[in-house]
């Protein structure tokens, strides 16, 4: 398939034309569906001739494996991470002259957030705090994130890098009071700039630390609408993480019958769609964990 922005990706057996970024547009909501295989093959059966449009689809590559990676338990972003950078025009591998400002960002941001995975379940094992991490390459990362929120293009991406400020504080360096003005910001910028996505993050981090504090009419509120959020973005996996939030409010009103259905569901939906970390989560909760125990495992 060709592919076109006005340019084409062209796939392996066929001289079949179509839109670039309706290709991007389909890989990423097969992505957000959990369909990471699927949107994988779809934009390595693609060609294009620029070298920009060949980085556009590396980068494509890179942010499914990442979401891969994070609800289904894979390791496969370093190698794409690696390949985009060796696509981007103005490198060897890329040819072409010129960096993207825009590309470089995006491919940071990705860089950044698979570190993040890294140091917070690089084991497989959910592990927050600073204890057992190096504290350089915790700090290294707090700098790559406020360096991302100084240098974004645009208010959503300065939103994204806030986002991670906060989730770093939160999860990686245990410094709870710090963390919400971070999503605040972000989620402003999420709704200012139209991302759905962005505002259901920031209302799940929101959430729970209006849980942590006896709020829970508040975190109700903000829970079930970053469940919306979610939905309407097509982000399956986000929806049952985040309906395991609404299963553990259940519970903490005492009606134990109703979030253990909750999570048998959501236990059953990931287990079937092959979400990894997702199942474990679930099960997890019908074994008794608290899922949102501080500091919170990040559910992006």
């Amino acid at each position: 398939m060709t592919a076109r922005t006005a340019r084409t990706a062209r796939t392996n057996t066929t001289s079949t034309a179509v839109e670039l970024d309706e290709l991007l547009a389909a890989a990423r909501e097969l992505s957000l569906a959990g369909r990471w295989e699927r949107a994988l093959r779809l934009l390595d059966s693609a060609s294009c001739a620029t070298p920009g449009d060949r980085a556009r689809l590396a980068l494509a590559a890179a942010e499914v494996t990442l979401q891969s990676d994070w609800f289904g338990g894979t390791a496969l972003t370093a190698a794409r991470a690696e390949h985009a950078e060796k696509q981007a025009p103005g490198t060897v591998g890329g040819s072409g002259t010129g960096r993207d400002p825009n590309f470089d960002w995006d491919l940071g941001f990705v860089r950044l957030r698979h570190d993040y995975l890294r140091l917070l379940r690089g084991d497989g094992t959910f592990r927050p705090g600073p204890e057992g991490k190096d504290p350089e390459a915790l700090t290294g990362l707090r700098r790559r994130a406020l360096a991302l929120r100084e240098d974004g293009p645009d208010e959503v991406r300065r939103g994204w890098a806030s986002m991670y400020l906060g989730l770093i504080a939160d999860n990686l360096f245990a410094e709870r009071t710090a963390a919400p003005a971070h999503y605040e910001a972000a989620l402003s910028a999420g709704e200012t700039g139209g991302d759905d996505l962005l505002a259901r993050e920031a209302l799940r981090h929101l959430g729970d630390h209006d849980h942590d504090d006896g709020d829970h009419g508040r975190a109700l509120e903000r829970w079930e609408r970053a469940t919306a959020l979610g939905a309407r973005a097509g982000m399956v996996p986000g929806v049952l993480t985040q309906q395991l939030l609404l299963a553990v409010l259940a519970r903490d009103a005492g009606d134990e019958a109703g979030a253990t259905a909750l999570a048998r569901e959501i236990a059953r939906w990931a287990g079937a769609l092959g979400m990894g970390s997702v199942h474990a989560q679930a099960t997890a909760f019908l074994d008794g964990a608290d899922p949102t125990a501080a500091p919170q495992e990040s559910g992006s």
